[in-house]
């Protein structure tokens, strides 16, 4: 496009990178961006959250969930307006990431919240110093140990989810209230993600989430004491948690970040090539890792885990094709705001447990889903089934086998990593067989 139509002022210009476009009519584009991943980017925090020892309170919670808003925000902005070399200048949205959440819970609930962000920290300066002067490492990680990687998380979210939905770590677990509210909220997500149309069907969750909260109301499980605890307006909290640190925990976070990194890689890659009709270079693939990786660490000192990618938002950009970086700024800029508004993270915080189960039951199997795709996408040939077999039944069965002490032989670092850890498992495991076994397998 010429750069006299790139200066004037259109909404045309939402379907162009850098063209200018009216403000009020961006600003839905760009929220549009926001509402398609706002609870994806709450959830993970109230999951981790939930399963640390000793248990976060409901109001560091609400301060966790503002925090989070504003970190996805200022990850967004960064990739859209790059700090140096950090950033790709490409319309990524970024929030806080699925893809640790196993591992968190484990590190959370084992060796408390301080040794978890610890990890985040160091394993986010790791991935965005590799991604900033190395990213061509990445490439070192075969496509069919990431789909491998993406179907272990799947598999390894779906207790999460359950124990969510059947009210948490509370002592009415599995009790008929917690069990109606969970699967109305599961039911409605499937219904709306049925029989919406168009970029409403991305709101599934949210309809979900809505429908389950004035239910629990009803239930009398809601809290409204909290919701304005923290006054209208509010900075988010620095260093509320000093991060501590564990060799073991270090690197099994640093082991999920290089699975991070591929995922990043894979959506900024579908994103150009879709959105943009191009392909991607390597200072954008570069600039996309160090965001991941750094502000993931700026993420943890703000007592929040690392931010990634959304897949959803780039499925949004694949769906309207609208990639201006003025518009998706504005739903930046939206989150960012966000995470100065107290009540909104209050509110969230206050959501039960089986309303976070419903919503995220049909999150986490879509994740397995999109694993199972990512393997079709590199071929059935004999090489890959082994490579998918093993490492998945591998991962799955020696997490599940971690509390009869299957691990005690090993030294206790490597203990740390590995037990209770499916995704780490399934990495390793396909990572070897992906370059040991012969490329001319086939079925």
């Amino acid at each position: 496009m010429n750069s006299k139509k790139q200066n004037t002022i259109s909404i045309d210009n939402i379907y162009n990178l850098d063209g200018r476009v009216p403000v009020l009519k961006a600003i839905p584009f760009g929220l549009q961006h926001v509402l398609a991943m706002f609870v994806s980017n709450l959830a993970p925090i109230t999951i981790v959250a939930a399963a640390a020892q000793p248990a976060l309170s409901q109001e560091q919670v609400g301060i966790l969930l503002q925090n989070a808003m504003f970190i996805a925000g200022l990850g967004t902005l960064i990739q859209l307006y790059p700090i140096w070399k950090i950033g790709s200048r490409l319309p990524v949205v970024m929030g806080i990431s699925f893809t640790f959440v196993t591992i968190l819970c484990t590190i959370a609930a084992n060796y408390g919240y301080p040794t978890m962000l610890g990890a985040v920290l160091v394993g986010g300066i790791l991935e965005g110093t590799i991604g900033l002067f190395g990213g061509r490492l990445f490439r070192l990680i075969k496509p069919i140990v990431s789909a491998c990687v993406v179907s272990g998380i799947g598999l390894s979210l779906f207790t999460v989810g359950v124990r969510s939905l059947g009210g948490g770590y509370a002592n009415d677990f599995g009790s008929p209230s917690n069990l109606i509210i969970g699967v109305t909220t599961l039911i409605v997500c499937l219904l709306w993600s049925t029989f919406a149309k168009g970029y409403l069907k991305h709101l599934s969750v949210l309809a979900g989430l809505i429908v389950g909260y004035i239910l629990s109301i009803f239930f009398g499980k809601i809290d409204f004491s909290t919701v304005m605890s923290g006054g209208i307006i509010s900075f988010p909290h620095f260093l509320m948690f000093i991060p501590e640190f564990n060799i073991g925990a270090i690197l099994s976070v640093f082991l999920i970040f290089l699975v991070s990194a591929t995922e990043t890689i894979g959506d900024t890659t579908a994103l150009v090539s879709s959105g943009l009709n191009r392909q991607i270079t390597t200072d954008e693939i570069s600039g996309s890792l160090a965001v991941d990786g750094y502000v993931s660490a700026v993420s943890s000192l703000f007592g929040c885990s690392p931010i990634t990618s959304f897949s959803q938002n780039v499925g949004l950009i694949n769906m309207t094709k609208v990639v201006n970086r003025f518009t998706i700024m504005t739903g930046a800029v939206a989150m960012i705001l966000g995470g100065l508004i107290p009540p909104i993270g209050n509110f969230f915080a206050s959501l039960p447990q089986p309303v976070l189960g419903g919503c995220t039951i049909m999150m986490f199997g879509q994740i397995l889903i999109s694993g199972m795709q990512m393997i079709a996408a590199c071929g059935f040939n004999q090489r890959n089934i082994t490579i998918a077999s093993v490492s998945l039944s591998l991962g799955v069965g020696l997490t599940a086998a971690s509390e009869a002490d299957i691990w005690q032989a090993f030294p206790k670092v490597v203990q740390d990593v590995f037990s209770g850890n499916v995704v780490a498992v399934v990495f390793i495991v396909a990572m070897v067989l992906s370059y040991i076994l012969p490329e001319n397998s086939q079925a």
